[in-house]
């Protein structure tokens, strides 16, 4: 992966990580009150805090091994791994932002619309699967005689 493109990605993975920042500050808003009150599905609820947490947890630090790939003087396969991790933590961060929806739809008790979501989420997983090893950042010669 080059500097240029490492560099960019840097960007697009903070601004994933402002938005799941936001939702969850949006998800705080709302449905806490009615967590509160008996009102949200307790567990549910909280399920879909941590996920949210995990996934601005992944974005950051996709944006840091991102940023690793992008500085200057280090050494091609050191860039590549940096760029494998940050493609990892970045598709984890994906996957757990789609989820989200799903979850908050059924803490609310939104049972069919949840349904839907979360079949979005299956059908995504099933994309990812079959089409994320062919794209990922791919491993140098060297990093295939090192293991």
């Amino acid at each position: 992966m080059g500097e240029d493109l490492a560099g960019t990605n840097v960007g697009r993975s903070y601004s994933l990580a402002a938005t799941s920042i936001a939702i969850f500050t949006f998800t705080l808003f709302f449905l806490y009150p009615r967590f509160l009150n008996g009102e949200a599905n307790a567990v549910l609820f909280q399920v879909s805090i941590v996920v949210m947490g995990v996934a601005t947890f992944s974005f950051v630090l996709s944006s840091f091994y991102y940023y690793c790939a992008a500085v200057g003087r280090i050494e091609e396969s050191d860039r590549a791994n940096h760029s494998r991790s940050a493609d990892r933590f970045w598709l984890l961060g994906c996957i757990l932002l789609l989820l989200d929806p799903s979850l908050i739809l059924f803490t609310i008790g939104l049972s069919g619309v949840g349904s839907v979501w979360l079949g979005f989420w299956i059908l995504y997983l099933i994309v990812v699967i079959r089409h994320f090893p062919k794209i990922q950042t791919a491993r140098t010669d060297s990093d295939t005689a090192n293991g």
